[in-house]
Parts: structure tokens; sequence; C-alpha cells
């Protein structure tokens, strides 16, 4: 913690109490929640950013996609757009934001849309021709507005919500009491192997209550990377000399992963939008190399002048273990 956040803890505090305030109005029915008679399901965490949603949201859309027809509803971060906007064949990331694009593109029979005012969103959706059967709320954890049926916080293994403190001495939204809302509690990023009682030890420190489930998930890497010119393999790439470009909250493992000694890395601020000089910038220092990137990156860049050196590297979440337990707490939910 550096100093500036130590000297603003007393701002912490009182931020603290305002939201304390607001989810105790929320839950005594002063201030309204909405709900609706189709199943919602909203993924969030309690602090800001980093913590994986996006590959949690395309495990649920692959999960539920087979049985029923499902939207994701998001704000759409940083989007120039306002409103609610239906994603259709003239969309692009200026429109719906980078993560509602990356999903429309990704996923040809999902239905997506974005609305800061989640309660319109899903009034909008429910009134189309094509109706979702499912509803995903993409980061709205903290959106009482809507009473979602079903809640699923996400918290990082290198940055659990219960070593965290409020903003803006720390980085959470609420305090930690808000995490009593969630049914399911995900640690995201964890290391591919965690022992049982690291787990376990884990679960003390969240301070679960005994009906709430909690699960491990890791950040799996594709074994090839993708552009307009074709694919290539990891291992292959791994070996080349590269740029590698991330405007991504924490984009360290991204780099970690591809990067080799003679690599250059070039990071841009979360859900950047690349001016020209940007992409001059990025040009100038890959000196003709190829450019690899994040897949949310790529659907902002795409259409660039970057194309023809830009490739990305896809990303999946994948559970340590109990997924099928998973799998079945979420499709008994929506049956």
């Amino acid at each position: 913690m550096n100093l500036l956040r130590k000297i603003l803890f007393p701002f912490a505090i009182l931020y603290g109490f305002i939201t304390s305030i607001r989810n105790f109005l929320f839950d005594k029915g002063v201030l309204k929640s909405t709900s609706f008679n189709i199943p919602v399901i909203a993924v969030g965490n309690l602090s800001v950013g980093g913590t994986g949603k996006t590959p949690q949201i395309e495990y649920l859309i692959r999960l539920l996609s087979d049985k029923y027809k499902v939207a994701t509803l998001s704000r759409g971060y940083k989007r120039k757009s306002e409103g609610f906007v239906l994603a259709d064949q003239n969309s692009n990331a200026e429109i719906l934001g980078d993560e509602p694009f990356q999903f429309y593109q990704k996923f040809p029979n999902l239905i997506v849309a974005v609305d800061a005012n989640r309660t319109n969103g899903i009034q909008q959706l429910l009134s189309q021709n094509e109706k979702p059967e499912v509803v995903l709320l993409d980061d709205a954890y903290q959106h009482r507005k809507v009473k979602a049926g079903f809640y699923i916080l996400l918290t990082a293994y290198g940055d659990l919500y219960a070593d965290d403190f409020m903003l803006p001495t720390g980085n959470l939204r609420e305090s930690r009491s808000g995490a009593e809302r969630a049914n399911i509690v995900v640690v995201t990023k964890c290391p591919k192997v965690l022992s049982e009682e690291k787990q376990a030890e884990i679960r003390l420190k969240l301070k679960l209550n005994c009906s709430q489930q909690l699960f491990f998930t890791f950040i799996d890497y594709d074994e090839e990377i993708f552009g307009s010119e074709g694919k290539i393999a990891v291992n292959e790439i791994k070996q080349e000399s590269k740029l590698l470009l991330a405007g991504i909250a924490k984009p360290k493992p991204f780099f970690e992963y591809l990067k080799n000694e003679n690599d250059e890395c070039l990071t841009f601020p979360d859900h950047h939008h690349f001016s020209d000089a940007d992409l001059e910038t990025i040009l100038a220092k890959a000196k003709g190399k190829k450019i690899i990137t994040t897949e949310k990156d790529y659907v902002r860049l795409k259409d660039s002048k970057l194309v023809s050196q830009l490739y990305y590297l896809p990303i999946k979440s994948t559970f340590i273990n109990h997924q099928q337990n998973f799998d079945t707490t979420i499709l008994e939910y929506v049956k």
C-alpha cells in the first residue's frame, strides 16, 4: 500500500459507510430491486478489475448455449454509444465496448446487449422478437437495482477480497460483507496445482457460510495464436522475436507466458481506445515483427493498420477440481 493510499484511509472508511448504508436499504426493500421471471445470473467482483470476468462469462455461455437461448448484458465500459444497444452486423468495439463485442464475434447464437441501466436492458431484451431464456449480467455484482436469481462472485488468487481494503486505500468497491450475497465464489487465476489444504485455508480466510459453494480456476492459454494471416503454434512463436501488446488490467501473466529475452512488451491502460498516434508507436516498436496481443485488445485493433502483423492468444477459465459440481449447480438453477 503506497503512502497516498494510506493518507486516504479516512475516505475509505467514509466510502465503506456509504456503500454499507446503500446495501442495507436494498436489503430492507427501501430501495427498489426489480426481479424477472427468467433466470438471471450476475457475475462480478468486490474489487475493481482484473479478476477474470470475461473468461468466466464465456464458460457460462458454453455451458448454457446448447440448451437455452442465452443473452449477455453488459454496461459496455468506455463505449462511445449511449443507452440500450443490441449487437448486430454493424456493431464494433466502439459501439458495444471491447468485451461485449468479443462475445458477439465469438458466439454466433448469443444475444449480446449493452445498457448501463441493467433493469431497462433486461426489459428491452424481453421485448425483442427473439427473447432470451437466460440472461448473464456481466460485471453487475453491485448493480442492486436488478435482483438477480443467482450471484457468482470472483476473487483473484493473488488478490483475495479478504486481504483488501475499501477504495481509495484499497481496491474494494464495497465491504467484504458484500460477499454474503454470493451463491458461488470462484477464486480465479490460481496456480494450476493447488492442494486441498490450501483450498480449505482460503475458504476459512474468505469466511464463507455453509450454503455458499467455493471453486478454484486457473487461466488456461490456447496452444495457438490467431490472426488474419492464419494461426501459429505457441511453442513456435515463443522462440520468435516479437512485440507483446496488452491493454488489460493485469497483463503480467500474459507477458510471462509468451515472452523471451528478445521480446519487447508494450502496455496500455485497461479498455484503451487506440489512437492513430498509438498505432504509429506500436508499429515503430514492432519494426516489422509480429505483434501478439490479448483477445480483448484484438477486437479493437483487428481493423487497424496493424492487422497484417497482429495476432491474439485466446484464454479460457479451467476448473482445478469439482467442475461437474459447478455445472450441475448452474444448470439446476436455470432449470
